[in-house]
């Protein structure tokens, strides 16, 4: 979730609730020991985001440690170690998934990092490389072993990126090998998918990623779903002061080209399903400073709000 659960997202998503650990968005460790200054505010948070996970990534066993080391100092909730991004750029790298692909290298770096941290470790990780090499059985015992306090699993390969269906079935399966708790993730982007994957696989929770982009309000309504109350639909004037509160947070804080970047992508989020969603899309990537896309999105709503109360 690159770019997706910085600080201002993980406070909308708890500030809506139901939400019960959030993560940020993972850190390079290489970028972290070398003092990276984009990368050290990044792992700036508040204590209303707790429980909070920092997540981390990288190739090198004793610079994962000296990252793990810099974590802790921040005193977060829970390390994770991602071994699951599928981003080629990262898989080139040797980090993330590629780590599926070298067992010994992601034991070691497991048990190097438990060793420094104090806080929970968490690792999380894919089926495996491809359908032909799925080693998510063997890499979940290795954390088990290593000392992990949970694994969370994304039921697809690194070859399938995001495209296909997840295969719940192998978190059924990887629940049945380890001991400690399973995390399950991949297509929950209804309240009910979320209770389907808890009673098909008997993992202990949920993660919600992409699901969360278009509807941040799943959190709480999957919370309704599982104790039979009523689930909350978000308003038009929710969606509204939601959108317009999080984008001024973005342009007073960024400059004017990577707040417009971040914009123009949280849109196509936000507005996905409504009314006229696409037209604003296409608008605003005409559009040439924050100003007059604040005021497209502004104005979009407004008309929404007119067209259903003369409804």
């Amino acid at each position: 979730m690159a770019g997706v659960t910085d600080r201002d997202f993980r406070l909308i998503v708890r500030r809506i609730g139901g939400v019960g650990v959030v993560s940020m968005e993972f850190i390079s460790a290489r970028a972290i020991v070398g003092g990276h200054k984009r990368a050290l505010q990044l792992m700036h948070y508040s204590d209303e985001e707790r429980p909070l996970s920092i997540q981390i990534y990288g190739s090198d066993v004793d610079t994962m440690v000296e990252a793990a080391r810099y974590v802790e100092e921040l005193e977060p909730d829970i390390c994770d170690i991602n071994m699951g991004c599928p981003a080629n750029k990262v898989l080139k790298g040797c980090a993330g998934a590629a780590l599926m692909g070298d067992l010994e290298l992601a034991e070691r770096m497991i048990a190097r990092v438990r060793r420094v941290l104090s806080i929970p470790l968490t690792v999380k990780f894919r089926l495996g490389l491809d359908d032909r090499r799925q080693t998510y059985l063997e890499l979940g015992r290795i954390s088990e072993a290593n000392g992990a306090a949970a694994v969370t699993m994304h039921a697809r390969t690194a070859k399938q990126m995001y495209s296909g269906v997840a295969d719940w079935s192998h978190i059924a399966r990887l629940k049945e090998a380890v001991a400690i708790p399973v995390i399950g993730n991949g297509d929950v982007r209804q309240p009910d998918d979320a209770v389907r994957m808890l009673r098909q696989t008997g993992c202990d929770g949920v993660m919600i990623a992409r699901g969360a982009t278009t509807n941040p309000w799943i959190f709480k309504q999957i919370e309704a779903t599982l104790s039979g109350g009523r689930v909350p639909q978000p308003t038009l004037e929710d969606r509204r002061d939601l959108i317009l509160g999080h984008f001024r947070r973005v342009a007073e804080r960024e400059s004017s080209k990577f707040a417009l970047h971040k914009l123009r992508k949280f849109t196509g989020w936000y507005t996905h399903g409504l009314p006229g969603g696409r037209k604003l899309r296409h608008q605003i990537n005409q559009l040439p400073d924050v100003g007059s896309f604040l005021q497209a999105v502004e104005a979009f709503f407004t008309e929404l709000l007119d067209t259903e109360a003369a409804a």
